[in-house]
């Protein structure tokens, strides 16, 4: 078993686009901490993003979103699960937005911006709960972690600010 996943639905994830995506490019086969897993593999193509203009940063947000949610409905519905855990792309999206407070910060608020958001996702407080358990599909499978996201970038803001008002 690899990520709650047999080996015909991996094969079947790994021989169609949306799986790709749906598994974060791979990165949510590993065995252990799946999410964790694809939260780090996020870090990469953030590093590019980063370097967008603002309103292009919410837009490739905004498409990453409207993808994850194709891929992550395709993917499930031909394996038969609604969010195994090594559907990842939403770790994607919701640590992207995790670290928008990160964008013209020191570099230890990527790394706060990670523990943030793994917490939040872990933790599942309230509206992020609520999206896990009462909104299904592809737009379930990416709710909880767009709203896990946000509250990390409100926290992160937060952490921030305190920061910069003692050592700003």
């Amino acid at each position: 078993m690899n990520a709650g996943l047999d080996a015909a639905q991996r094969r079947s994830l790994l021989a169609h686009v949306d799986g790709w995506i749906a598994l974060g490019f791979g990165s949510g086969l590993v065995p252990r901490a799946p999410g964790t897993a694809g939260s780090l593999a996020a870090l990469l193509p953030w590093l590019a993003l980063r370097l967008l203009p603002w309103p292009q940063y919410l837009a490739a947000l905004m498409l990453a979103f409207a993808l994850g949610v194709w891929a992550c409905e395709r993917a499930g519905r031909r394996i038969g699960l609604h969010d195994p855990g090594a559907f990842v792309f939403d770790e994607f999206v919701g640590q992207w937005i995790a670290l928008i407070p990160a964008l013209l910060a020191p570099w230890w608020a990527v790394a706060a911006g990670f523990v943030l958001f793994r917490l939040f996702d872990i933790v599942k407080p309230w509206p992020v709960r609520w999206a896990d358990r009462r909104v299904g599909g592809g737009l379930g499978v990416m709710l909880d972690d767009v709203l896990a996201g946000a509250l990390a970038a409100l926290a992160l803001a937060l952490l921030l600010a305190v920061y910069g008002r003692l050592y700003g």
